[in-house]
């Protein structure tokens, strides 16, 4: 008979047997896979008439050259805010006439 003592190691070792029988993640995980896909182009996002610089009147702000080197990484700038006297903007007065989701 198991007594209460010896039952939170014998359900720590029957954790670490699973752990040890998981799969991994190919056989050599540290190159990529053959057929995984590829970035072919990265957006400009500080292009003119880009969402990101919705209502930002020229010239752009240094504070905003971040979107230069952005690529695909998530940006909430491309999406509005909150609406009323927060919309500094103008998503809610002005949407821009192509937005990405």
């Amino acid at each position: 008979m198991i007594t209460l003592r010896f039952r939170p190691l014998l359900a720590l070792s029957a954790l670490a047997s699973s752990a040890l029988s998981a799969p991994i993640a190919g056989l050599a995980p540290h190159e990529r896979p053959a057929g995984a896909p590829r970035v072919a182009a990265t957006p400009v996002n500080d292009a003119p008439g880009s969402p990101f610089l919705h209502g930002v009147t020229p010239p752009v702000p240094p504070s905003l050259k971040f979107l230069h080197d952005q690529g695909n990484w998530y940006n909430p700038f491309d999406q509005p805010g909150m609406p009323g006297r927060y919309d500094i903007r103008g998503w809610y007065a002005n949407p821009p006439t192509a937005r990405k989701h």
